[in-house]
């Protein structure tokens, strides 16, 4: 085998190009095939859920007459039904509900607090169109007389006291009950008022009252209070006589409207809000809220919350949603990543689950069963990367929607790769050092094929002439 400088170059260009071809292959990538069927359709996302209910035409829905409104799930945080939910409204007196929240988080029922010049002040300045307990400066009265106070009676200057007692100034208690509701999730709402004054910048909507009463009911004795039939303010120093509250709610003060699974909630009304309600009910420990703003008259906003919640309780259906209910699918999925790692230098490092507390559906579709999924379609890892973390979708899946309810999430590491205490970056230097160390290594692997077959070329050549001078002396 005889090789010419028109070979040498032609195998120098079948070496260059088999090196481009290489340095020019994309990374390695290893892909986990999973039979979930059409993962992409009808998948509802964990945020997606809250809002999802109100794309299904429901059979028989309540007609609600007033101009906002919500049914909202407490333990899923789902919208059930609802109309202009999002839009900002005048909510009057449910104002008190975040008033009394703060003061029930902040106070001690005992405290006793003196009516002081400022706020006598500001209870003058209310018109006689605003209720009132009738507080005079000076006089001593205990946080739970003035929280009994504006819940049952809706006494504003029962909620003025709480609030400038808390925060100093009504101004600066206004903005603690902002912060208050960021906290608690609402994004349009904006209080200028610790009792529910006829302000065009004290706002709030459907949604955000339900997030605000849901913590009233929960989190304190809110419930136990509103659904106080009566209650006596004993004597105090400015005023002789016991006073005696007596509910004006009347899903309380009346059989009529009386509902038994209601647990706590709010009344409203000025000119500019109309007649409003937040309520929450409670049957076989599932939580719903309703919210009605500018209802038609003062008794229709109890009957479409009562239609609301009758509805919500026979037509949806709450599940709660365990790690344990799905920790057989959990292992199944752990080994197939683990599986598909076994051949490569990937390891799973850490492996963390996190569940959604419920999920809500129609209980038309419950009652058609589901099935628990863990989603691998789309998980592709990365076979050269260091270190990598993927988020795997786990859902529960009905025949015609399928719910994420959690998510499976690993952290796969090479094997000898070494944890940083300060991982450097993977800059395009880095990158840059990683092709050049692949070059040198490529281009190694061809110079030992070239001298590999340059010896066999000499051992070809050394075997030919031997034979050649072989054959010259028989001749």
């Amino acid at each position: 085998m005889i090789y010419n400088n028109r070979s040498k170059k032609a195998l120098l260009s079948a070496v260059l190009a088999i090196l481009i071809t290489v340095m020019s292959l994309p990374l390695t990538t290893l892909a986990v095939n999973d039979d979930f069927d059409n993962p992409d359709d009808n998948l509802v996302s964990q945020n997606e859920q809250r809002t999802d209910l109100l794309s299904e035409t429901m059979p028989d829905a309540p007609v609600v007459s007033a101009d906002a409104y919500i049914l909202y799930d407490a333990d899923s945080g789902a919208v059930l039904q609802g109309q202009n939910y999002d839009v900002q409204k005048e909510p009057a007196s449910m104002t008190k509900v975040m008033t009394v929240l703060l003061a029930l988080e902040n106070l001690d029922m005992t405290e006793v607090v003196t009516i002081t010049p400022d706020m006598a002040t500001r209870f003058n300045q209310l018109s006689g169109d605003y209720v009132k307990l009738g507080l005079q400066e000076g006089e001593e009265i205990t946080v739970k007389d003035l929280i009994y106070g504006a819940v049952l009676k809706s006494a504003n200057d029962c909620s003025l006291a709480l609030g400038m007692y808390i925060g100093g100034t009504e101004e600066n208690f206004c903005n603690m009950m902002n912060d208050k509701a960021t906290e608690l999730g609402c994004l349009n709402t904006h209080f200028s008022s610790a009792f529910g004054y006829a302000n065009p910048d004290n706002l709030t909507t459907a949604y955000d009252l339900s997030l605000i009463l849901k913590e009233a009911v929960t989190n304190t004795s809110y419930s136990e209070i509103s659904r106080t039939y009566s209650y006596t303010i004993n004597a105090t120093n400015k005023y002789s006589d016991a006073r005696e509250l007596t509910n004006a709610n009347r899903f309380i003060c009346t059989t009529e409207y009386g509902y038994e699974y209601y647990i706590g909630g709010k009344t409203g009304f000025t000119d500019t809000a109309g007649y409003t309600l937040c309520a929450a009910a409670r049957k076989d420990g599932h939580t719903l809220i309703g919210v009605v703003f500018n209802a038609a008259d003062p008794e229709v906003r109890y009957a479409d919350l009562i239609h609301l919640f009758e509805y919500g309780y026979s037509n949806y259906t709450t599940l709660p949603v365990t790690e344990d209910e799905y920790s057989g699918i959990i292992d199944q999925a752990r080994l197939q990543i683990d599986d598909l790692l076994a051949e490569t230098n990937l390891y799973v490092s850490e492996q963390t689950v996190a569940m959604s507390a419920y999920v809500t559906t129609t209980s038309a579709r419950a009652q058609l069963g589901s099935t628990d999924k863990i989603d691998l379609s789309s998980v592709i890892i990365d076979e050269n990367a260091n270190e990598q973390t993927i988020n795997i979708p786990i859902c529960k899946c009905y025949t015609d929607k399928n719910y994420i309810v959690g998510a499976l999430t690993v952290q796969i590491l090479q094997k000898n790769s070494v944890v940083e205490i300060t991982p450097v970056k993977n800059t395009g230097l880095t990158q840059v050092r990683k092709i050049l160390i692949t070059f040198a290594a490529i281009s190694g692997l061809i110079l030992v094929l070239v001298i590999c077959m340059l010896i066999f070329r000499r051992k070809i050549i050394r075997r030919r002439k031997n034979e050649s001078d072989r054959k010259s002396r028989v001749l």
